[in-house]
């Protein structure tokens, strides 16, 4: 069923996320017919537009204009234009700023109707080969460590599959914080250059991986999928976590041999779980 773009309604079209030919019909058409095209790069969606063919003029939307642009763009829809929000690749809205466009056209009463397309996050998992019956997409992780570190912390008992971006300058810091956070026994999918003509799926445990890129330059964009943590493993909050330990320790034993105990039980690593012993405060605890 195909009908002209609607006026006063902002289009979500997905691209490409690397192949050309992901680039859908329904896609197409609407870039060529609505009024204007919302890119986050113009100069990249311009050779996007160039290889098919489209001459719908562009404006630029993205993380440094957005405050400036939005109401801009309110302004051609509620005079009855027709818009289509492209990012660089995939979906808009996912790791890009096209969210406050999309909710401030929803509160302004503006329709929005997406476009599907492709999708990086999707498109990794479904190759991945591990469970996808639930799974948890996270985005990019904090670049500064310490913020990182304690986003890893809070999804350290997360039973489903989860999906991280990552820079290639950053990844091998990452995988040192999975293991020594999540453990490096877990499964994990390194996706890249999806879609492309080398594209590449690595398999193994975090620790192979640490040993794998230790050896090769990580080069290109990267999909992360982890497998999460089993669920007949004890999965505990922190505060949960630091009773079982306080627990154990006002009973008589070390920091460090509470540490080793619980780490059996849950299967976290007892490294993790010795810095949070030594932040504890215990009563009488002069033979700890």
């Amino acid at each position: 069923m195909q009908t002209d773009p609607k006026p006063r309604t902002l289009y979500v079209v997905g691209t490409p996320i690397g192949n050309l030919e992901d680039m859908t019909f329904r896609a197409v058409r609407i870039l060529q017919t609505v009024d204007i095209i919302a890119a986050e790069d113009t100069r990249h969606t311009g050779k996007l537009l160039q290889h098919f063919e489209i001459k719908t003029p562009q404006i630029s939307y993205h993380e440094h204009n957005r405050t400036s642009r939005i109401p801009e763009i309110l302004q051609y829809l509620a005079n009855d234009k027709a818009i289509a929000l492209v990012s660089d690749a995939g979906m808009p809205g996912i790791s890009d700023p096209g969210y406050e466009l999309i909710k401030a056209c929803i509160e302004a009463g503006i329709s929005v109707v997406p476009i599907p397309g492709a999708s990086a996050a999707i498109t990794a998992l479904s190759a991945a080969g591990l469970p996808t019956d639930r799974f948890v997409f996270e985005g990019f992780l904090p670049a500064k460590t310490q913020q990182r570190r304690e986003h890893l912390e809070s999804l350290q008992t997360e039973s489903r599959t989860l999906i991280f971006y990552e820079s290639p300058h950053r990844l091998q810091d990452t995988l040192q914080d999975l293991a020594e956070i999540w453990g490096s026994d877990r499964q994990i999918v390194l996706g890249r250059e999806l879609t492309k003509l080398y594209e590449e799926f690595w398999r193994g445990t975090i620790a192979e991986a640490i040993a794998h890129y230790s050896q090769r330059e990580p080069q290109g964009e990267y999909t992360l999928v982890v497998g999460g943590i089993p669920p007949s493993q004890i999965q505990l909050t922190q505060e949960e976590l630091k009773a079982e330990l306080k627990q154990l320790i006002t009973q008589g034993i070390s920091r460090s041999q509470a540490s080793r105990q619980l780490a059996k039980v849950t299967s976290l690593p007892r490294r993790q779980l010795y810095q949070l012993a030594l932040s504890l405060v215990i009563d009488s605890d002069s033979n700890i």
